[in-house]
């Protein structure tokens, strides 16, 4: 075999470092993008806050020395949040073109995109100044009206624990039956629930010694009985049934008619059989097992169906299910003139900026590790950069949305029109990929709350006159015909596909099952009134 030499010219997409930084910050969503600002901020000693108060550093740049780096030579602008003047911004249509999107979702990072404005307008004018320019930061108002902190309201909410060691607090207790009540308490899960069984907790106290083990478990029984005595009434069960025992068991009052006892007495008796049984509503099997017959039946479970079980559910700190909304839509104008002006959510957006005090030392500076320095300032860059080209993106999608769903911000999830990723990014002229990276985890304020991006876009379906119907229009008309209905005869699947077709849309009952599924609706025997 003879050996010898060939050329051969060939192109492949290289991701650098600052690309693959990009991609990764696009898809985090606001928390994860908080935490990795804060871990950036910790490794990187060129990179800074800004003062609030500080309106030229409203998006993260302040004075360098020195331009950024250039992807492939191509021209390197900066979004109007960071660089154009406040007196001096102009705007234009919407009708904003976009180079298209050639090599896929990597090389789209690296173009240069128009200079979007947070009222949804688009700003044509060229932008050449570079990083470091001294150029004041746009402010991004939304108005002078104040607004409550959702996250400070959470904060102040009492806990459960905390409700409970109050109560405990008026008990007179001994010393050991006050510390197990106290690690009872401790030991709840957040619905109120004791997950763990007495053996178990004191096992874990007193290990192999039997004599403590035993002294443990007394008291534990002791201050168990204790704790399902306070409020909320349930709290402490080990499980469901034990749990609408103790609210019934509550429930007995001094005026109590004998009707009235005898019915709360068969909902306890009900309560300790299996919980499937009451799930599936088994009358007769619950009569049999009870001793009684299905009219008495039919009555406990109304009273049972009012009451909670999960006791601790308005306790639960709804901090962890605050959504903070990335763009903001309001709406504007009155009748015919109605417009919609999207902004990206200042609470959200990091407010950064290179060191200047340490950028100007580096640059004095050309001794012995500098070039560590420097490409600790390089990246500092690029991570402001990149942060800006998010949310450039971001804006760019929501005014894609808000554009092609303006039926929903007028009339509600009823007026949805079906909506594809891929009409969203041949429109910007970006991938598929990179539209899917902006819509998770991505929420927006709207006139009718706060919704995932991806709520926008559903899949069609076909409708009689040839035209199609979005699928969360039809899952929202399924809801308002599920709550019209009468409770004594629900609607079955098979009917709702009835009225779906006289409204003009194809929906097989199968879909129909799988719409009412997602909605965590039941089916129509249980939804039947008692």
């Amino acid at each position: 075999m003879k050996q010898g030499l060939s050329l051969r010219v060939s192109q492949h997409l290289a991701l650098t470092p600052q690309l693959q930084q990009s991609i990764r910050l696009l898809q985090l969503s606001t928390l994860e993008l908080s935490q990795e600002v804060e871990q950036m901020l910790d490794e990187n000693p060129f990179l800074e806050r800004t003062a609030e108060e500080a309106a030229r550093e409203e998006f993260g740049l302040d004075a360098v020395d020195t331009p950024p780096p250039r992807d492939d030579g191509g021209e390197t602008g900066e979004s109007d949040f960071a660089s154009a003047p406040l007196s001096s911004a102009t705007t234009s249509t919407t009708d904003a073109t976009s180079t298209p999107d050639t090599d896929g979702p990597a090389a789209e990072i690296a173009e240069r995109e128009p200079d979007w404005e947070g009222d949804g307008t688009v700003d044509m004018a060229p932008d050449d100044s570079e990083w470091g320019s001294d150029a004041p930061a746009r402010q991004n108002n939304l108005g002078d009206d104040e607004r409550a902190d959702a996250t400070e309201l959470a904060r102040s909410q009492e806990s459960l624990q905390s409700f409970l060691h109050r109560q405990a607090l008026s008990l007179r207790l001994t010393e050991n039956d006050s510390a197990a009540l106290r690690f009872l308490i401790e030991s709840l899960n957040d619905d109120g629930y004791l997950e763990d069984s007495l053996p178990a907790l004191a096992s874990g106290l007193a290990g192999d010694d039997n004599d403590q083990f035993d002294d443990l478990v007394h008291h534990f029984q002791v201050a168990l009985g204790l704790l399902q005595s306070l409020e909320p009434a349930g709290v402490g069960a080990r499980d469901l049934g034990e749990c609408l025992g103790i609210q019934l068991r509550a429930l007995a009052s001094e005026d109590e008619t004998e009707d009235e006892e005898l019915i709360r007495k068969t909902a306890i008796a009900i309560c300790k059989q299996p919980m499937e049984l009451l799930a599936r509503r088994d009358f007769k099997r619950l009569a049999t097992l009870t001793r009684t017959n299905e009219e008495l039946v039919r009555s406990a479970l109304q009273i049972i169906a009012r009451l909670e079980p999960k006791p601790g559910r308005r306790f639960v700190d709804v901090e962890r299910n605050i959504v903070i909304p990335d763009v903001i839509v309001t709406k504007t104008g009155r009748g015919t003139n109605i417009k919609f002006r999207v902004m990206l959510n200042p609470e959200v957006m990091p407010r950064l900026r290179v060191h200047d005090i340490y950028a100007g030392a580096l640059k004095s500076h050309k001794g012995e590790g500098s070039q560590a320095l420097s490409q600790r300032l390089q990246e500092a860059r690029w991570f402001i950069k990149n942060i800006q080209q998010r949310f450039d993106t971001i804006l760019r999608v929501s005014n894609a949305i808000v554009e092609r769903q303006k039926s929903y911000f007028v009339h509600g999830e009823l007026a949805m029109r079906p909506l594809v990723l891929r009409e969203i990014a041949d429109e910007l002229g970006l991938h598929e990929s990179t539209i899917s990276r902006v819509t998770t985890a991505k929420y927006m304020a709207t006139p009718f709350g706060t919704v995932e991006l991806k709520y926008f876009f559903g899949s069609a379906l076909g409708t009689e006159t040839g035209g199609n119907a979005s699928s969360t229009a039809v899952r929202a008309l399924i809801k308002q015909f599920v709550s019209s209905e009468s409770i004594k005869k629900p609607l079955s699947d098979s009917q709702i596909s009835e009225m779906l077709k006289e409204q003009g849309i194809e929906c097989a009952r199968r879909t129909v099952a799988k719409y009412r599924e997602a909605l965590r609706i039941a089916p129509a025997n249980l939804r039947k009134a008692l």
